[in-house]
C-alpha cells in the first residue's frame, strides 16, 4: 500500500462526495432513497467496483484500505453508507469471486459504471441470521428456476437492478440446500413493497421483495447449486469488515464532535467537558475508540494477506459496533437536549448506529461463532 495514493484517493473521495452527495442529502433523506443520478456519477468517478479488475470496468484495487477510505469519506460527509458498501463490497466480491466469465462480462461493467445498482437477499419473515431456515424456493424446470417466497428488510431493494438471493434448492448434502441467484429487475412474477420507514440511515431505500412463479435464467445461477452457504462463508469476512468499518468511522466522527461540543457548552458557570464525570467518560472513549482503530487496521491487514477467518471477522463486528452504540451514547447524553434534535450529527449518527449491531448477523450470533470457536 502506498500511503501517498491511498491519500490522494481519499482526497478524491473527498471532493467527489461534497460535490455530488453534500448538496443533495437532505432530499435523499426525505426521499427514501439516493438518487440515480448520483450512482452514475459515482461510477464515473471510479469509486464503484473499486476492487474489480480493471478487464470488467474497475477500479482494480484489491487493497481493501481503499474501500474502507471510501466507507470513513462517506461517514464524515454524512452520506448514506449502506447502498454504497453494500453495492461494492458484498454483490460485486460474490460476482468476481464465484461468477462465470459470461456472468462478469455481463454485469460487472454495469455495476462498476452506476448503470446497475445491486442488493443482497437472504433476511426472510421467519430467518435472518440462520439461512437453514430460508422459505424461497428455487425448483429447476428447464432452463429456468421457478422462485417462489420473500425477502424482508432489503437495501437497495427499491433501486436494485441486481439482486443477489439466497434461495433454497434440493438438499444434495445436509447444509447443502442453499444457493445464490441474481434475479434481474423486470422479470416476471417479481414485485418489490413499498420503502419501509426507518428510524435512521433514511436514505437507504429498504424493502420487502416477493417473488410469485418467477422464472429466473439458470444462468444467473452464482457459482455451483447447493453450495449458497459455503460462498456465504466465504463472504461474511468482507462484509463484516465493511460493517466494522462504518463503526470505527462514524464512532470516531461522534467523539471528535463532542469533544468540539463540551469544549465551548456551558453549564453552572464552566464547561460542559470541565466536570471530572464528563472528562472521565471521554477519557475512556477515547481509549477505547483508538484500539478500535488499532484493531480495525489489523484486520484490514490480515484480510489482505487472506487470513481473516469467520471468526476473526466476527470478533471485530462485535467489538465495533458495540462500541459504536456506546459511543453513541455517551455522547447523544453529553450534547443534552441539543443532540435529540433530528438535524443535529450526533442525533442522526444515534439513530443509525442501532442498525450495526443487528444486520450482518446480530451480536448474539457473532457471540455464538466466537463461543463455539472456544470450544464451548
Amino acid at each position: 500500500m502506498q500511503t501517498n495514493q491511498l491519500e490522494q484517493f481519499r482526497q478524491q473521495c473527498r471532493d467527489f462526495l461534497a460535490r455530488e452527495a453534500t448538496p443533495y442529502i437532505a432530499q435523499w433523506e426525505a426521499a427514501g432513497l439516493v438518487s440515480r443520478e448520483f450512482w452514475r456519477h459515482a461510477g464515473e468517478a471510479g469509486l464503484l467496483g473499486i476492487g474489480v479488475e480493471a478487464a470488467y470496468g474497475g477500479g482494480a484495487k484489491p487493497d481493501y484500505h481503499y474501500a474502507n477510505v471510501l466507507t470513513e469519506e462517506l461517514i464524515k460527509a454524512q452520506m448514506t453508507a449502506p447502498v454504497v458498501i453494500s453495492h461494492n463490497d458484498v454483490i460485486a466480491s460474490y460476482i468476481s469471486t464465484h461468477g462465470t466469465e459470461e456472468q462478469k462480462q455481463r454485469w460487472l461493467p454495469g455495476l462498476c459504471r452506476g448503470e446497475l445498482i445491486a442488493a443482497i437477499a437472504v433476511t426472510e419473515a421467519n430467518g435472518g441470521s440462520n439461512s437453514a431456515e430460508l422459505e424461497t424456493t428455487a425448483v429447476k424446470e428447464g432452463e429456468y428456476y421457478r422462485v417462489n417466497g420473500n425477502k424482508r428488510f432489503i437495501t437497495n431493494g427499491i433501486n436494485a437492478d441486481l439482486i443477489l438471493t439466497a434461495v433454497k434448492t434440493p438438499e444434495v448434502q445436509r447444509g447443502q440446500g442453499m444457493s445464490l441467484l441474481i434475479i434481474e429487475r423486470g422479470l416476471p412474477g417479481f414485485t418489490r413493497g413499498e420503502a419501509l420507514e426507518k428510524i435512521g440511515w433514511r436514505a437507504s431505500d429498504t424493502a420487502s421483495l416477493f417473488f410469485d412463479d418467477c422464472l429466473v435464467p439458470c444462468k444467473n445461477l452464482i457459482g455451483h447449486e447447493g453450495l449458497g452457504n459455503l460462498y456465504f462463508m466465504g463472504g461474511m469476512p468482507r462484509e463484516r469488515l465493511s460493517i466494522s468499518g462504518v463503526a470505527v468511522a462514524t464512532a470516531e466522527l461522534m467523539l471528535a464532535t463532542t469533544l468540539e461540543w463540551v469544549k465551548k457548552r456551558k453549564a453552572f458557570g464552566q464547561t460542559i467537558g470541565s466536570f471530572q464525570h464528563n472528562r472521565f467518560v471521554l477519557a475512556e472513549l477515547d481509549t477505547e475508540v483508538k484500539i478500535a482503530r488499532l484493531y480495525l487496521n489489523d484486520t484490514i491487514n490480515k484480510f489482505n494477506e487472506k487470513t481473516l477467518s469467520v471468526v476473526d471477522a466476527a470478533r471485530i463486528k462485535l467489538w465495533s459496533t458495540e462500541l459504536q452504540i456506546k459511543v453513541a451514547d455517551r455522547c447523544l447524553q453529553l450534547h443534552g437536549g441539543a443532540g435529540y434534535l433530528s438535524d443535529s450529527l450526533i442525533g442522526r449518527c444515534w439513530a443509525n448506529s442501532r442498525a450495526q449491531t443487528i444486520y450482518g448477523g446480530t451480536s448474539e450470533v457473532m457471540k455464538e461463532f466466537i463461543s463455539k470457536s472456544m470450544g464451548l
